[in-house]
């Protein structure tokens, strides 16, 4: 894969300083933390005095925000962009790619310098890394479809606008390497804004915090300050770093967007995905089928398992799917459930990072697989043991979706 000519090492303070140094000349107020290399993450802000539970922090500027109504240093390559109505992720990657190639003539040059050069992204990993090391994930087939959707939308701007305006998109700057570090940068750092209706945006400083998933606090705009913020939820002291949220989200997830899994056992949103699918098969296929599309359902669905459990949707569903035929007419009884919403190191050492990775994630998976297979087993032995007939199964449950 092609080096992109700007940006740096994920560890580069030196690049840091530099970031720290244009951010308060242009007009982020004297902090309470500062960016340097940390055990979680390789850089992350660490809080230079005491800090209160409750209190805000950051209060960056809009004017040093990032979103997709920011003025380019090339008004034209812009204007072309919002001429071809460029939904909000394409056109922030465009707009980033612009900047970069700009080097010191972009007022970005300080962050993007500062931006790793490439993110620990699952973007970055050939197919070859992704089948050996993620085989057992479904992590891997959503890792291959980010990438599919990548490139697709690369393929469709360059023959609907970089091929047309070549003066303002040559193909040595916007092409598919280029196309993939920037999104990678969107999916790493780019945040929703509630307060500003869930505006997407990037926010230089901010974007320094590492995840924690021991603490709720995430990042929106202040109204009363002006400036984008957020809240602890518990106290620090100097020198110890300071955390954000990025949301409830699984080891994979994390996997997939930021390029890092936490500790075994340490995350409480972490789930596996177990598919589930009708049989061709099945004589009420058809019936079964259209049940589950007026739930907004399809024949194959993934529902996600933790290790305290699973959604009730995901047994209505499996029952839906065993239900003999004989059960025709009951089996909108059983779909009561179902109207829920389903929704680094240097190259060298670049092998072993990404096993570990890998291996990190098939471990927490492994976990909450065991643990739904052992709540499984011990049901069925208890049912076994009392003798429930089909029927009896049946109408408990159909109780319980009631």
């Amino acid at each position: 894969m092609e080096t992109i000519p700007w940006g740096c090492e994920n560890d580069s303070l030196e690049s840091s300083s530099s970031l720290e140094k244009w951010l308060s000349e242009s007009g982020l107020p004297s902090q309470k933390m500062a960016i340097d290399k940390v055990d979680v993450g390789e850089r992350g802000l660490v809080a230079l005095n005491n800090i209160r539970k409750g209190e805000k922090l950051l209060f960056v500027p809009p004017s040093l925000v990032i979103t997709p109504d920011s003025e380019w240093s090339c008004p034209e390559a812009g204007e072309v962009l919002k001429k071809n109505s460029v939904p909000d992720w394409p056109l922030l990657a465009t707009y980033l790619i612009s900047e970069a190639s700009l080097m010191k003539s972009s007022r970005w040059f300080s962050y993007i310098s500062a931006l790793p050069r490439q993110p620990y992204s699952l973007l970055y990993w050939s197919q070859a890394e992704l089948d050996r090391y993620l085989e057992a994930s479904q992590i891997r087939e959503r890792a291959i479809e980010r990438t599919d959707n990548v490139i697709g939308t690369y393929n469709d701007m360059r023959a609907r606008i970089f091929s047309k305006y070549p003066d303002f998109f040559p193909e040595e700057v916007f092409n598919i390497e280029s196309f993939k570090w920037s999104f990678g940068i969107l999916f790493s750092r780019m945040v929703r804004l509630p307060s500003m209706n869930g505006k997407v945006a990037l926010v230089p400083w901010a974007d320094m915090l590492n995840h924690s998933c021991e603490v709720e606090t995430f990042l929106d705009y202040d109204k009363s300050t002006k400036g984008i913020v957020f809240t602890t939820d518990r106290p620090y002291q100097p020198g110890e770093q300071v955390f954000i949220s990025y949301g409830k989200k699984s080891n994979g997830e994390l996997l997939l967007s930021y390029g890092f899994v936490p500790k075994e056992g340490t995350n409480p949103s972490d789930s596996v995905e177990l598919s589930l699918s009708l049989k061709k098969s099945d004589e009420s296929y058809t019936e079964k089928l259209e049940l589950l599309k007026k739930y907004g359902l399809s024949g194959s669905q993934c529902f996600p398992l933790r290790v305290t459990g699973w959604p009730l949707e995901l047994m209505a569903y499996a029952y839906l799917a065993v239900s003999p035929s004989s059960m025709r007419g009951k089996f909108e009884e059983v779909s009561g459930s179902l109207d829920l919403d389903v929704t680094s190191p240097k190259q060298l050492n670049r092998r072993l990072f990404l096993k570990q990775l890998a291996v990190d994630l098939c471990t927490s998976e492994r976990r909450i697989l065991f643990r739904a297979q052992y709540i499984l087993r011990r049901r069925l032995r208890d049912m076994r043991t009392g003798e429930l007939k089909a029927l009896t199964i049946f109408n408990g449950f159909r109780n319980l979706f009631k």
